[in-house]
């Protein structure tokens, strides 16, 4: 096997990676038990090569298997950041790899944003004969009472509009190295996501629709419900970025991992204004309100 540092070239990182390929069987794996997991809730069964899989726990193997491979992979990725491995055309490839995926979170929202606008827009469309009959016709739905905008909602958009800002301000430390600014920043962005979560939690808790009991509440915990998700996902970015600023990995010149982690969390922010405004705002005007 050659030292990564004997290489004639400067696009690879790990050589080598044994990631990839764990990576792909991880998911492979975690998607087989997605399926079997659903067929084993529904008391079905589900069979490959004769072997009886409808159990919760080839799924359990398969995410456990990708969660190694995540902290594995972004291990070895930081030590060569460390090493000098990080050359010009390397740190470039990140922020692409970086950009696709953020561009790849945009077209998930694209999909729930699709389903809601198509339900609310036309909510009395001839050929969905089963929406007219659960919508009467309108939008929101007869009998459904909406949460309202300006009591959690508006809470929430004001933290993570906060929160954008105290990142920012970590980042503007950290460039000009004052790692004091950088750490603080980074601890109130990761406290503000985490009452972010617990505001939305308690949000949920207590609305008067579910998931199931309409179009209006499958949609609406969909598009908030996956971008809740990424808020929790961000955090703990965030938190492992403000593990290694105590640690004193970030430099003012090499600090990839944090600009990555600022990068998707500015994303999470327009998300959710975006959010707010259509499904809480515009979304739920005319309805009675729960009180």
């Amino acid at each position: 096997m050659a030292d990564a540092h004997q290489k004639n070239h400067d696009y690879h990182i790990i050589d080598p990676s044994p990631w990839p390929i764990l990576a792909s069987l991880g998911a492979f794996i975690m998607a087989l038990g997605g399926v079997s997991y659903m067929r084993y809730l529904n008391g079905g069964s589900f069979k490959v090569a004769g072997f009886e899989l409808a159990n919760p726990w080839v799924f359990y193997i398969g995410f456990a298997l990708v969660l190694y491979v995540m902290y594995g992979w972004w291990a070895d990725t930081v030590k060569e950041a460390h090493e000098g491995a990080h050359t010009r055309v390397v740190s470039l490839h990140l922020r692409y790899g970086m950009i696709m995926f953020i561009a790849s979170e945009v077209m998930f929202f694209v999909a729930w944003f699709w389903a809601y606008f198509d339900a609310s827009l036309y909510p009395n469309e001839a050929i969905q004969a089963s929406r007219l009959l659960y919508t009467g016709g309108t939008w929101p739905p007869k009998g459904i009472e909406v949460l309202d905008p300006w009591h959690l909602p508006i809470y929430n958009t004001v933290i993570l509009l906060l929160s954008g800002t105290t990142v920012t301000w970590a980042h503007h430390a950290l460039l000009h190295n004052d790692r004091k600014g950088l750490i603080q920043g980074l601890t109130l962005t990761v406290l503000l996501g985490m009452f972010f979560s617990a505001v939305q939690a308690y949000e949920y808790a207590h609305a008067p629709f579910a998931f199931k009991s309409s179009i209006y509440g499958a949609t609406f915990f969909m598009a908030t419900g996956f971008h809740g998700f990424h808020v929790l996902v961000g955090t703990i970015f965030l938190a492992v970025c403000l593990i290694r600023a105590l640690r004193g990995d970030f430099t003012p010149k090499q600090h990839f991992g944090f600009e990555a982690a600022a990068w998707y969390w500015h994303f999470v922010d327009v998300v959710w204004l975006f959010l707010f405004f259509c499904i809480y705002v515009w979304g739920g005007w005319g309805a009675p309100v729960a009180g």
